[in-house]
């Protein structure tokens, strides 16, 4: 199939550039074709500065002062100059961009598009990109694709590619005819070519519809048939009660909270019924849900079983471990665990497939390297995984071949309206603990525009003098080689805080593409207190314990889900001192204060959830990141939530009408699933 040829047969691919596409996960041409635009650009008439409306990208006709003058730190470039359309000035700014320098000189005139940000009567633009006028008239009247981009691979360069791909791509249809008609749905070769070169917008809602439809209906039909896969099952591994479990409860310095107690009963009934365990635990931030994973490891380890329990990062697996650790050591506990991560050496790995292979060990954390082939089990009773990276049926199937019937324990720190999670986890029952910690102060919230910001760094400042430590989330990690619409990113955004604030205050950054060791090294230093603000991306959304870091300052928050603001805000108040965040809303649009103003009601996740369900909409096709609670690539369960509702019931249709798609009408379909056999169910041993 040519879609599942290597990109470096694509024209213009050779292996240098193949190497940049491969850091972005693109490795085929079915890997570019499904690696769809973040964004889409339209290219309007230009305007005066003083139309422009903050937090929209414009294009403004400008005319330069004075050349740029031309800055170089121990990282970076930066050029200043000031420019003026005619009656209002503007100051500009440009990182990394010393390639303008021979452009921005006195008396020349372009076009610059970007965001206007108008401060005390006083305009600025920060990146903002050059276009001459003809190259400028070129792009107007139609959408361009945005991809998210990794230093030295441009826009254009994906673009192109993307173009050259879908020349000769070919895509049989799979769905039944009958469903195509009842939702209107465009055939999946043309969704594919409109996704990424979209005539206009009435054009990219199909296309994105059609493409929202197959992951839902895929995800949904795989679901179902686990569901029917694991009814009943038999487990391998029966339990008995311990009196473990009890002890360590009646000598923790807390005491389990009312939803605690609840929902280890419900874990300790599956783990004693003789069936296998398929429980979902969603808590809100802080609930205390790491306990109960460790009481469920506890059991299965004093009935002779090992459990394994895997989280989506390296960061959150070491802590989980030291965590454990520390327990054992305190408790007495009769845990003999591992780590596990893609980042230990060859040599270290091989000793620790040994100690879990001979039984040595009895608790295995770690992250998605606990399932790779050369791992082998003794007796690996319980799974307990991280929601954030979803066991798809596929690691499931991995997790029966090594260990048999296996106990699985999901937990998940994302609130999903129950609506929803009855549909999405409808193969898992579902316990939620619904109540913190007595002893936690809410967290005190602040909305507000980009023009507070240097009142925020003087706040951040005091809170550092006051001994305090500080997260700044930013949505990306670098800035592209070309136009990044704006958006604030880490490592750029981490220079120009150590040049604003004190230098006895340290700032240091963290994202998901550094090496593993300097991830650890950072947030060791972090959570010693040696390193006072933390910018950082998304990485330390889950799990990340540092009770002394009271303010998150969170740029761009308008570009993330309601959710996922508050499960990054759980970070904070994790201490005794209260806790700030601070959301900066990049968007002056009236819709998206009014969405980011959920967050200064409640400090609730559950009724966070709601809000987000009823806020979002079909409208909001692009610009709100994707929550994480379910990794879908293009669909999102909250503006997409009345057509999740719709495929499921049609789902349950399909499979109460021919549960082992025998039917000719359903002959392609099924054909479809036994070739995606590594991502769906396997039908074949229906």
């Amino acid at each position: 199939m040519k879609h599942l040829e290597d990109i470096t047969t694509l024209k213009g691919i050779g292996e240098k550039t193949a190497g940049l596409f491969h850091r972005l996960g693109i490795y085929t041409i079915d890997d570019l074709l499904n690696f769809y635009p973040r964004d889409y650009q339209s290219y309007k008439a230009p305007i005066k500065l003083s139309e422009a409306v903050d937090g929209e990208m414009v294009t403004v006709e400008l005319g330069i002062f004075d050349s740029f003058k031309w800055k170089k730190t121990r990282t970076m470039t930066i050029g200043t100059g000031q420019a003026s359309d005619g009656t209002n000035r503007v100051s500009i700014v440009y990182f990394n961009m010393p390639y303008l320098k021979g452009k921005l000189i006195k008396g020349s005139r372009f076009l610059f598009h970007g965001k206007v940000r108008s401060e005390d009567g006083k305009y600025y633009m920060d990146q903002p990109k050059l276009f001459t006028y003809d190259e400028y008239n070129q792009l107007m009247g139609q959408l361009w694709p945005c991809y998210p981009l990794t230093r030295g691979l441009t826009n254009n360069a994906v673009m192109k590619a993307a173009g050259r791909a879908l020349e000769d791509y070919e895509e049989a249809e799979y769905l039944p005819e009958d469903i195509i008609r009842e939702y209107g749905l465009i055939p999946l070769k043309e969704a594919k070519r409109l996704i990424h070169f979209p005539k206009d917008w009435e054009a990219l809602i199909e296309a994105r519809k059609r493409l929202v439809f197959d992951e839902f209906f895929q995800f949904l039909i795989s679901i179902r048939k686990m569901k029917e896969y694991n009814k009943e099952l038999d487990t391998d591994y029966a339990m008995i009660e311990t009196a473990w479990p009890g002890r360590l409860i009646e000598q923790l310095p807390y005491k389990l909270t009312g939803a605690q107690s609840r929902v280890w009963n419900e874990i300790r009934q599956d783990l004693t019924s003789g069936k296998c365990m398929n429980r979902l635990v969603q808590g809100d931030v802080g609930s205390g849900k790491t306990i109960l994973a460790f009481l469920s490891l506890l059991m299965t380890v004093t009935n002779g079983y090992q459990g394994a329990m895997m989280a989506p990062t390296e960061i959150l697996a070491t802590q989980h471990f030291e965590q454990l650790v520390s327990m054992t050591k305190k408790y007495d506990l009769p845990f003999c665990p591992v780590l596990l991560t893609g980042s230990l050496g060859a040599g270290a790995k091989r000793e620790v497939y040994q100690q879990i292979e001979s039984g040595e060990v009895n608790v295995v954390i770690g992250t998605h390297a606990l399932i790779q082939e050369k791992v082998r089990y003794a007796k690996l009773g319980l799974v307990i995984t991280d929601e954030q990276h979803r066991f798809g049926v596929r690691q499931r199937e991995v997790l029966n071949e090594k260990g048999g019937r296996t106990h699985v324990l999901v937990m998940s720190a994302t609130p999903i309206p129950r609506t929803l999670a009855i549909i999405l986890y409808g193969d898992l029952h579902l316990s939620v603990v619904d109540e913190r910690p007595a002893e936690r102060l809410p967290v005190k919230n602040c909305v507000v525009g980009t023009s507070y910001r240097n009142t925020a760094y003087k706040f951040i400042t005091e809170q550092v003098k006051s001994g305090r430590q500080v997260y700044v989330i930013c949505p990306m990690v670098e800035a592209g080689d070309e136009e990044t619409e704006g958006l604030e990113n880490v490592v750029d955004y981490g220079e120009k805080l150590k040049s604003i604030l004190p230098k006895e205050i340290c700032v240091e950054i963290l994202h998901g593409k550094m090496k593993p060791a300097d991830k650890k090294r950072i947030m060791d230093a972090f959570q010693e207190g040696h390193i006072h603000v933390l910018v950082s991306t998304t990485v330390i959304e889950v799990g990340i314990n540092v009770p002394n870091a009271t303010v998150m300052m969170i740029e761009n928050a308008e570009r993330f889900g309601l959710a996922q603001l508050h499960q990054l805000r759980g970070r904070i108040g994790r201490g005794k001192e209260q806790s700030y965040c601070i959301f900066i809303n990049g968007s002056e649009k009236e819709t998206s204060m009014e969405r980011l103003s959920v967050l200064n009601k409640s400090n609730d996740g559950f009724f966070i959830a709601e809000e987000d369900l009823k806020l979002r909409g079909p409208g909001d096709l692009f610009g709100i990141r994707q929550s994480g609670a379910m990794e879908f690539k293009i669909a999102d369960i909250y503006q997409d939530s009345e057509l999740l509702k719709r495929v499921s019931m049609t789902v349950d249709r399909l499979l109460f009408e021919d549960p082992g798609l025998q039917s000719d009408k359903h002959a392609a379909l099924k054909d479809y699933l036994e070739e995606n056999a590594g991502n769906f169910v396997d039908f074949r041993s229906i």
